[in-house]
């Protein structure tokens, strides 16, 4: 499964800092066999992955289609479909299968929404396999 994140509030926090269980949450996406993507609105991210070491995690970093969602992929030159897709703007999980990841909670070691996230993915899964997707 192709599976996009947002940088902005959904991987990093707003003074930069990485959500915990980013890298473990990868980690265990990877190993199921999911391809992983990064997505900005501000364009491709690799400052991010290369800041917090992500690179054995994610395949590309691409600019994230603000609107007519489906229509700019071809445009902003995203060569795959996302299957599954992460975000803290509701409009983006509207446009394509996936879970609203909420803010960072503060103190930071407190957060877990990564983990929430992992098992949304799961639970997607379990029913795409169900319906024989």
């Amino acid at each position: 499964m192709n599976i996009f994140f947002d940088v902005d509030y959904t991987l990093i926090t707003w003074d930069v800092k990485l959500r915990p269980g980013v890298h473990e949450v990868f980690t265990k996406l990877r190993e199921q066999g999911h391809t992983i993507y990064l997505w900005s609105g501000v364009g491709p991210r690799w400052e991010v992955v290369r800041r917090f070491e992500l690179h054995e995690h994610v395949a590309n970093c691409y600019w994230k289609p603000l609107y007519n969602h489906h229509a700019r992929l071809d445009e902003l030159g995203i060569e795959v479909m996302p299957d599954f897709v992460v975000d803290d703007h509701l409009e983006i999980v509207e446009a394509f299968p996936g879970t609203q990841i909420k803010e960072p909670a503060m103190p930071l070691d407190t957060d877990t929404e990564m983990w929430r996230v992992y098992d949304t993915i799961q639970a997607f899964l379990a029913t795409r396999t169900l319906s024989g997707a």
